[in-house]
């Protein structure tokens, strides 16, 4: 699209246009007055001197390759040109890449990006900066930025495989490369294809003087190391490879072989090659090399047939160690020749030149296989794994157009390239100018432009295209050679104006000494270019003999047998590949389709010079690219209606300074602020029209106009905008010096006040302190007066009381004597009374109590006397015992309704009443939990009944004597704490044996040397005690519960157990265990149960913080303490000759 259509989605409102406020040159093309080959040429010039290589014709970038690095492709360059309008800033590739992201991200358009020009032009570097700069302005995250990486990183391995230094150019590509990238629909890329075009297979064999072979193989020998290249049987001194000696090209200073080689390998490594592909890879490339070094010699035989062999066996041997193939059938496959006809297989021997093409012919095909097999391997791991809608943008990188001293059928067919290419220029921007026009309802007028449309005619004519017949004449049986093709040509091309020979009926060739006889001419857009027709017919058919297709295929190396299917016996066919101009052009109509169903960008690539050196311009040079390239042509067509165009907010917003109407601001629409605008300046409307979105400009001086009196108005506002500025930092400055004056007298003021205060402070403190330090004087006199006085008075007063306390104290103590003897008068008196007292109270107390017996004597003898009629002699004790039943049934009711619950642990009892019954209400309440207890047993099962029994017996043997029993008291024995389920092999331990399990846990056996730790699994059944590894399942230790003597445990809160072993048994000879166990409690419950149970007599139990243990005949003294602090829940264990320590 035009410069209309990329201004679609840019802003309304743009300061300024960097295209006219260029300083240097003209920005556009367009604008450029007048426009001839001179000044366009001296505008190029210009704005190369100023390191300004990018230059619009339009939408079109003109690209001027600077052969130096420009610090215009900074991170804040791509920030610069992100989401900016087209037009807003200096011309530069990031805003051709910047528009053409945006109008597939916001308006669904695929984009295609083509880059042309001559080789060196910088094409290759061109579309790295817009892959680059597509990465840098997508979002951000891990999945897309391993995508966009995996993108980028594509670059490297192409180039290292598929360019090359030619004379023109130090990283020439010797491919066309066609990648396209595909996005979401949010604009963030999702993969990519790429497709290559037509790989120069003919640089492996043979380079013209002054250039080199593929860059992989000097990278391969530079960047290797010595292990590689031995493996790889290379040496690295290119000197020792043919393929690497023909061209004798320098080596260039600027490269680093060895640097790049690694940049290969990391970039293969991101895009996700396989260590094994890589060293497949570079395995190939080696084959390559060695394979060139192949010499053959004649070999005379009786029967006068022609022959040759190897002239040495030493590369071959290489060459097949890495094929992994017999070196006899490879030497066979070169040497001879199997042609099948009519069901008849016939083996001919090859001579030394047959021998040299079938060597140079594998070479070519393996090293082109090759490099299809990395394009396709690249491609699977940058493809889209969705299914998703995706938006595409292509970028076209193709070799450009070619002119040698020599030009064989790869330059023919590079040129036919570049003139598709310029076709598809020439007819989408005719196109592409005629729809904005109509777009915009603008009329214009139509120019007359060159349409090389004749000249791919005359190459790809489907009846008399030079293509064609080239094919037809490689298919023709009979004698066929580049002769008779060249004949063929000349009989039917002869008659075009743009086909020229010596051979042909046109005499005006016919002397031509510039054209030799075995050539021809084509009239190229880009210029008049000869082709030699040698080798035309070898290189179109592209033949490899199959006895070499079928040793490839019986090679042991998988990549080599991947990229030679027909070499498979059962896929035998003799139908004739086709031609490489045949799949050229299917290729190249398939790559036309493509741009065409996209909206094209372009960049046109020019070198300033042929000598690749910076600021060099080689004005006939680029005069002449400028003119095949037809340039001038497009800027004319883009002249042809109106050379500027802009929307009407960017053009009211940049130019409404000139009209008082529309300055500052304008309420009413664009349009009519411009029209009126227009109208104000006085200018023609001839030199305008207006568009449905756009104001369009037909002379290039109306621009100029406008932006001079712009230019004018501008100075004048600045002016306007200084004397404002300038009378407001005047007020401004005599504010501040007016308020910085009073803030100073303020400050001034209050510092004078302050030093006059303090003066006067000062003063008045001397005449307090004269004044306190007299008072204080006089003060002092007083006081010594009043002590002296005091103390007299003191003296006086203590004489005084003195005497006093004398006197008082004689008469105290006279006092106290006279008390003292009144108090043991009145003492002794008081006893007496009180004796007295005392003897009366008895003599009353017993007249009463005699009273009392009297009277209850009397009282009974009366009751007897009226009563005795009605009682026996034995109703005393009736009426008793009547009495005792009564309270006792009472209390058995009582004790009854008050019973406790039914629990056994529940203590609650009644109290008894009387005391006769004590010892019946203790009875009774023993009885009463004996039943309850009996109730309970009453609901056991055996399981439970087993359980509560060794509940029982654990009890009695720790209770109150390990610290750890108190925890075990609410946990039930569960006997098994192996998951067998994890570890098969101690499911298999379980299955041999012939006994239940009591018990298995996983244990620590102590060692016996240091105190380390080793895990074992215990199982304890009824008659043994076993020891096995945790993770193979061994038995290490298997001990009767017989041998055991003894047991002994700290009675601290830890799980560690000491096994005594009795003497003179066999198990014993190494001495007791040490074991460490979570379910201490459990294990020396169940061993104790299960001796008791087998009859014999339950071993000791020893609970204390010391005990001995026998270590192999010696005596160890294993003593427990408890630690401050713990490192972990294991107690720890040092041995220190024959103590082991044990920290709980």
């Amino acid at each position: 699209m035009g410069s209309t259509s990329r201004s679609h989605g840019s802003r309304l409102e743009q300061k300024a246009s960097a295209l006219l406020d260029s300083a240097v040159g003209v920005g556009d093309m367009v604008l450029l007055e007048p426009l001839t080959e001179e000044t366009f040429i001296h505008n190029l010039r210009q704005r190369f001197e100023h390191d300004n290589v990018y230059t619009y014709i339009g939408s079109v970038v003109i690209s001027l390759n600077p052969y130096k690095p420009l610090p215009i492709y900074s991170p804040q360059n791509v920030e610069e040109y992100r989401n900016r309008n087209f037009y807003e800033l200096t011309p530069h590739i990031f805003a051709t890449a910047d528009e053409a992201y945006r109008s597939l991200r916001d308006q669904d358009r695929d984009q295609c990006i083509l880059i042309t020009g001559e080789s060196g032009a910088g094409k290759t570097e061109a579309s790295k900066l817009v892959m680059s700069y597509v990465a840098a302005v997508c979002s951000k995250g891990a999945e897309v930025n391993q995508v966009k990486e995996q993108l980028l990183q594509s670059n490297p391995v192409l180039e290292a495989f598929g360019n090359a230094k030619t004379i023109r150019n130090n990283n020439s590509s010797r491919f066309g490369k066609y990648m396209d990238i595909e996005f979401d629909f949010k604009g963030d890329p999702l993969g990519g294809v790429i497709t290559n075009y037509v790989l120069e297979k003919s640089r492996v064999v043979n380079q013209a003087r002054g250039e080199h072979n593929f860059h992989i193989f000097y990278q391969l020998l530079a960047g290797g190391s010595n292990s590689l290249l031995a493996e790889l049987q290379l040496d690295r001194e290119t000197s020792a490879y043919a393929f690497l000696r023909q061209g004798q090209g320098t080596r260039v200073e600027s490269v680093d072989d060895a640097k790049n080689f690694h940049v290969t390998q990391r970039a293969m490594e991101v895009i996700g090659f396989s260590t094994t592909e890589v060293r497949s890879v570079l395995e190939l490339v080696a084959m390559v090399l060695n394979l060139g070094n192949f010499t053959f010699r004649d070999v005379s035989r009786t029967n006068g047939m022609d022959e040759c062999r190897l002239t040495s066996t030493k590369g071959l041997q290489e060459v097949c160690s890495l094929l992994g193939l017999n070196e006899d059938v490879l030497e066979k496959a070169l040497t001879s020749r199997t042609v099948e006809a009519k069901m008849e297989k016939v083996c001919t021997t090859l001579h030394v030149a047959q021998a040299h093409y079938a060597r140079d012919a594998l070479c070519k095909n393996l090293y082109s296989r090759l490099f299809t097999w990395l394009v396709g391997r690249i491609n699977e791991s940058i493809k889209v794994k969705s299914k998703l809608r995706k938006k595409v943008m292509g970028v076209l990188d193709i070799y450009g157009f070619e002119i040698f001293e020599e030009n064989s059928f790869e330059q023919f067919i590079i040129n036919y390239c570049n003139e598709k290419l310029q076709q598809v220029f020439i007819e989408l921007t005719l196109k592409e100018e005629q729809e904005e026009y109509v777009r915009e309802a603008v009329k214009w007028i139509h120019i007359d432009y060159f349409n090389n449309a004749v000249i791919c005619e005359l190459i790809e004519n489907p009846q008399t295209g030079i293509l064609a017949m080239l094919d037809e004449e490689c298919l023709r049986p009979g004698a066929v050679s580049d002769t008779t093709f060249l004949e063929k040509l000349n009989a039917v091309c002869s008659g075009h104006p743009h086909f020229e020979s010596r051979m042909g009926r046109d005499a005006r060739f016919l002397n031509d000494t510039s054209l030799p006889r075995d050539s021809f001419r084509i009239q190229h857009y880009a210029g008049r270019v000869t082709y030699r027709v040698e080798g035309f017919m070898d290189k179109n058919n592209n033949l490899l003999y199959r006895d070499i297709t079928q040793a490839m295929w019986a090679a042991s190396h998988p990549l080599v047998r991947s990229i030679f299917p027909e070499g498979c016996p059962q896929r035998v066919s003799f139908k004739r590949p086709p031609t490489a101009a045949s799949q050229l052009k299917t290729s190249v109509a398939w790559l036309m389709r493509n741009l065409l169903a996209k909206n094209p960008n372009y960049i046109r690539c020019i070198k300033p010079n042929d000598k690749q050196a910076k600021e060099v311009f080689q004005e006939q040079l680029v005069l002449h690219q400028v003119r095949y390239l037809g340039l001038l042509e497009n800027v004319r067509v883009r002249r042809a209606g109106f050379a500027f165009r802009q929307q009407y907010g960017p053009c009211l917003q940049r130019y409404k300074m000139l009209c008082p109407l529309t300055w500052p601001h304008w309420d009413g629409e664009p349009r009519a602020g411009v029209a009126v605008l227009l109208t104000e300046l006085g200018i023609s409307k001839e030199e305008y029209a207006f568009g449905v979105s756009k104001i369009f400009i037909k002379n290039p001086r109306t621009l100029f106009y406008l932006e001079q009196a712009r230019k004018q108005r501008m100075q004048e506002l600045a002016t306007l905008i200084q004397k404002t500025f300038r009378g407001w930092a005047t007020k401004r400055h005599f504010q501040c010096m007016r308020h910085s004056q009073v803030v100073i007298a303020r400050f001034f003021k209050g510092y004078y006040r302050r030093k006059q205060y303090q003066e006067t402070r000062a003063a008045i403190l001397l005449l307090q302190s004269c004044l306190r330090g007299w008072k204080a004087r006089k003060l002092l006199k007083d006081l010594k007066l009043q002590k002296l006085q005091h103390e007299a008075a003191t003296i006086i007063s203590a004489h005084w009381r003195g005497y006093q306390a004398r006197k008082l104290l004689k008469n105290m103590k006279l006092q106290k004597r006279r008390h003292k003897a009144s108090t043991v008068i009145s003492a002794y008196w008081r006893g007496y009374q009180a004796r007295e007292e005392l003897r009366r109270l008895k003599e009353e107390e017993r007249r009463r109590r005699a009273v009392a017996v009297i009277w209850a004597y009397w009282r009974g003898m009366k009751v007897r006397q009226e009563y005795r009629k009605y009682f026996r002699a034995n109703a005393g004790k009736t009426i008793y015992d009547f009495v005792i039943i009564s309270i006792t049934r009472r209390y058995l009711l009582r004790l009854r309704d008050n019973l406790p619950s039914s629990s056994p642990i529940e203590r609650k009892w009644s109290a008894y009443p009387y005391l006769f019954l004590e010892e019946a209400h203790l009875q009774l309440k023993n009885l009463h939990h004996l039943w309850r207890c009996k109730v309970l047993r009453a609901t056991f099962d055996d399981g439970r009944k087993a359980i509560y029994d060794e509940k029982l017996c654990a009890s009695e043997l720790f209770y109150n004597k390990k610290a750890l029993y108190p925890l075990t008291v609410s946990q039930p024995f569960q006997g098994d704490y192996v998951d067998i389920n994890n570890n098969p092999k101690l499911s298999k331990l379980f299955d041999l044996l012939q006994e239940p399990r009591l018990f298995s846990d996983v244990v620590y056996k102590i060692n016996r040397a240091n105190g380390k730790r080793s895990t074992r699994v215990a199982v304890l059944t009824a008659k043994q005690l076993i020891l096995a590894d945790s993770k193979s399942g061994q038995v290490k230790t298997q001990l009767s519960l017989s041998d055991v003597g003894g047991l002994s445990l700290s009675p601290l809160s830890d799980g560690l157990i000491g096994v005594h072993i009795k003497e003179n048994i066999a198990a014993g000879w190494k001495g007791d265990f040490l074991i460490n166990c979570n379910h201490v409690i459990e294990l020396v419950t169940k061993m104790h149960r299960a001796i008791q149970a087998s009859g014999d007599q339950p071993p000791p139990l020893q609970l204390a913080n010391e005990f001995p243990v026998q270590f192999g005949g010696e005596e160890v003294v294993v003593r427990f303490h408890q630690a401050t602090q713990r490192n972990g829940t294991l107690p720890a264990c040092r041995k220190k000759s024959q103590l082991l320590e044990v920290s709980v």
